[in-house]
């Protein structure tokens, strides 16, 4: 697939944008001001293969405390504020890296001007956050209801505060639940501008629910070539959001970061419990970065040329299974073992 080219913005050491790998990031749930807390999730968010982090904002004490979450925080911190600009300012000043931040709704001229002269002297982009669900009251008089053209509108709008201030570190999301909504505005608002776009599914759900609707949304636009960083909303661990955007990613060949599992779905030839072990592996492989495929399969029919087809796979039988490896059968193995000794040749080659 062709992706889209647009303006490259650093935030921190991470480029966005400009041709570089979709960037994953998350969002911290934590209470920012507890500062430890927020930096012991950052670090597990980063264990997951996070790359930016946003973390809100709302008040002065949590302002604060990114001077210490920003010191010891293992990858960029993104400051989400919203109305005050005096929190922008102080998050500035706490070493964050970048600032989710609408112009428009932050007071008048002079409050943007010295929001955007700290955010250039510090080289700091700011991220136009448009969502479906907070639209400009004149938009919606206007168009009579949330549209693509609303949210596009409502974004330019933004975009133009900025410009007149000659920043350019400029980074969009039009983010919303409706996602025929979602895509459309994200294609409209590409034919206007060339700034790196931010993109998910806004409040997608459940981490069942919100998977499945944050894989169509996200992985529609990424398809077609939009999208320079990606957040996946789910109401719980925002580890899993990680998790579940790298799977987004690697099924769509942009980005290689752990391993794949191919597993059949099971039917009355099974005579293993593929349920129950591919579960036990997929859940004890998740810390290992290197990319891998894994085949876990069922029965000898479609076996055997899966798990050929994989760095390293069984095939199973009635209560045994045959270990590939690159192809090449390497043993038999008893079912009671199998988990066991899959996760030891997985290991091997993770760490090899």
């Amino acid at each position: 697939m062709q992706k889209r080219l647009t303006r490259q913005i650093m935030i921190g050491n991470v480029p966005v944008g400009g041709g570089a790998p979709v960037v994953v990031q998350s969002m911290t749930n934590t209470d920012t001001r507890d500062a430890g807390a927020t930096v012991n999730q950052i670090r597990k968010l980063a264990e997951a293969g996070c790359e930016l982090v946003r973390v809100a904002v709302p008040d002065g004490t949590a302002a604060d405390a990114l001077q210490e979450i920003t010191r010891l925080s293992p990858v960029p911190v993104i400051a989400d504020i919203h109305f005050d600009y005096r929190l922008a300012l102080k998050s500035i000043a706490n070493g964050v890296s970048g600032l989710r931040l609408n112009p428009g709704n932050i007071g008048g001229a002079d409050r943007v001007r010295e929001v955007v002269s700290a955010a250039r002297e510090h080289r700091i982009p700011i991220r136009i956050g448009v969502n479906a669900g907070s639209l400009d009251k004149s938009l919606m008089a206007k168009y009579g209801h949330v549209t693509p053209e609303a949210l596009v509108e409502s974004a330019l709008q933004h975009v133009r505060i900025l410009e007149e201030n000659k920043f350019f570190d400029i980074k969009i999301s039009l983010k919303a639940f409706d996602i025929p909504l979602m895509l459309e505005a994200y294609r409209k608002i590409t034919a206007e501008v060339d700034y790196p776009l931010h993109i998910g599914v806004t409040e997608a759900g459940t981490p069942w629910a919100g998977t499945i609707r944050s894989a169509v949304g996200i992985g529609a636009l990424l398809s077609q070539g939009i999208g320079d960083t990606l957040r996946v909303s789910l109401t719980g661990d925002p580890v899993e959001e990680v998790r579940v955007g790298f799977e987004i990613l690697k099924a769509l060949k942009l980005r290689h970061r752990g391993p794949v599992i191919v597993s059949c779905p099971t039917c009355g030839r099974t005579e293993i419990d593929l349920i129950g072990i591919a579960r036990e592996v997929e859940k004890r492989i998740q810390h290992i970065a290197k990319p891998l495929k894994v085949a876990i399969m069922g029965c000898v029919v479609n076996g055997p040329g899966e798990a050929r087809d994989a760095d390293i796979g069984v095939a199973g039988g009635r209560g045994v299974g045959l270990l590939f490896k690159k192809g090449q059968v390497i043993r038999k193995i008893p079912e009671d073992r199998m988990v066991e000794e899959l996760l030891e040749e997985i290991r091997k080659m993770a760490y090899e």
